[in-house]
């Protein structure tokens, strides 16, 4: 595979700009390729595999992509709907139309799709917290018209992000076709448990593997705030008890960032394989790029003189 697909949920974490690099150290053969922390799907989107076994712990990500699993039936109908719902609620749609008053292009150059969709964002916003049924159609909306293309809710349940200054446009209706073209020719099964008792559920063989993209300890997001050092520490002495039982598997984590350094991660990858990968990593909060190293670890062989050479370098850093 040497296109990069990317997920119609622009999660935040997401691995498409890096996918091409961390894939490279995969297993070149699999049979079941099990991801216990999914997210947005980039991962498994752009991984050959015979069978897709997939788990996120948040129930809307995956109530989501089961929904746009389902709309793969029938693309056509699901792209009507969403230009009905966006008509309802006259929100801007630039992959058809450019409705947005020169005036106030003019006078908010950079966040006038914002100014034209706030009131009408709000009001979608409102009617589907409203709702006793919820609608993963408008839910998607909320996610393409919020901000920064995140989900958030509050401790009521509701969806509380302001109004994004992006729209439903090309881009998005790229991710959605080749998301639909794919999930048609995958086997996917999607779960919503912790990641323990997702992977306590599998018959894990030899020729599977298990790919983790876990919450950073060190790094700020609403997904973050659920790890801890506790947590932590659990998920590497699981990691640890997967190898005991042969299983294999690579695991994504940041073992620095700024002025913080992930020691429980990096001490427990020295017994590992661990490949840098070239993060570009930027926060929403500030938009720069930090002083960042995020790994690629696994519990099999890849490049050896490149492996070598990361341990030497951390054993002479400290």
């Amino acid at each position: 595979m040497s296109k990069i697909y990317r997920s119609p949920l622009f999660y935040v974490g997401d691995k498409y700009k890096l996918i091409n690099e961390i894939r490279q150290y995969f297993p070149k053969n699999i049979s079941k390729f099990i991801e216990p922390f999914a997210g947005g799907g980039s991962v498994f989107m752009n991984v050959k595999a015979d069978n897709y076994f997939l788990n996120d712990i948040d129930k809307n990500v995956v109530a989501l992509h089961k929904f746009l699993i389902k709309q793969s039936e029938n693309p056509s109908l699901f792209f009507q709907n969403i230009e009905n719902k966006v008509n309802q609620y006259e929100l801007s749609f630039s992959y058809k139309r450019n409705g947005i008053p020169a005036e106030l292009k003019e006078k908010y150059k950079k966040t006038y799709i914002a100014k034209y969709n706030k009131e009408n964002f709000e009001r979608l916003r409102s009617d589907y917290n409203n709702s006793h049924e919820k609608d993963e159609l408008m839910l998607y909306l909320l996610l393409i018209y919020g901000f920064n293309r995140m989900l958030r809710f509050n401790s009521e349940g509701n969806f509380n992000l302001p109004v994004g200054n992006v729209d439903f446009n090309s881009n998005v209706v790229l991710a959605l076709n080749q998301y639909f073209k794919l999930v048609t020719e995958k086997n996917i099964e999607w779960f919503n448990l912790d990641y323990k008792d997702f992977l306590g559920s599998m018959q894990i063989t030899e020729n599977d593997f298990v790919y983790f993209d876990p919450p950073y300890l060190i790094t700020f997001s609403e997904y973050n705030k659920l790890w801890n050092e506790e947590i932590e520490t659990e998920f590497v002495n699981y990691l640890d008890n997967l190898h005991s039982k042969n299983i294999k598997f690579a695991v994504s984590n940041v073992i620095s960032y700024k002025d913080k350094e992930n020691k429980i991660f990096k001490n427990w990858a020295e017994k590992y394989f661990i490949m840098p990968i070239k993060s570009n990593y930027i926060s929403y909060h500030d938009n720069t790029i930090k002083n960042f190293q995020e790994v690629l670890v696994t519990n099999y062989e890849n490049n050896i003189k490149e492996q070598a050479q990361t341990k030497l370098i951390w054993n002479e850093e400290g």
